[in-house]
């Protein structure tokens, strides 16, 4: 990947009422949930997301999750999903971090692993396909230029 430059996208959310459970605090379940819509604001902005994934031949299922939980989630606490593209080269991984939107303290930290499927065969591919090298370098370089501009 070239020099440090990295991808990264957030999301603000809020725990609805359906997301805790009796104690009033959010299930650990839901946060993989939260993950899933921080990372599908990440594949947005590279212009890569799912359904743009399945036009171009490629499934990407989630074949690691892993999940640090510091804190709870409280009802109507919001909260900010940041994901970051760590990996693309052979496989997506992608890192989280969920902070109280308020306060700035850590909730909780975790990462999944994708990797490419082509539709047609079934068959994991054991590189990513060029279509995701070029929409991550295009997106690379369109936020190294979007810097310059500054």
């Amino acid at each position: 990947m070239p020099g440090d430059t990295t991808i990264s996208a957030s999301v603000d959310i809020q725990v609805p009422f359906y997301d805790i459970d009796m104690l009033g605090i959010a299930w650990h379940g839901h946060y993989a949930r939260y993950f899933e819509i921080a990372r599908c604001v990440l594949l947005d902005k590279i212009d890569y997301g799912y359904m743009a994934m399945k036009q171009s031949g490629f499934l990407w299922p989630v074949i690691d999750l892993q999940v640090r939980y510091i804190a709870s989630l409280k009802f109507e606490q919001t909260m900010r999903v940041i994901a970051e593209l760590v990996e693309y080269e052979f496989r997506l991984k992608i890192k989280y971090s969920i902070i109280d939107s308020n306060t700035g303290q850590r909730i909780a930290k975790g990462e999944t692993t994708q990797v490419a499927v082509d539709s047609d065969s079934g068959e994991m591919c054991f590189a990513s396909p060029q279509i995701m090298l070029d929409k991550v370098e295009a997106a690379l370089t369109n936020s190294a230029d979007n810097c310059e501009d500054r």
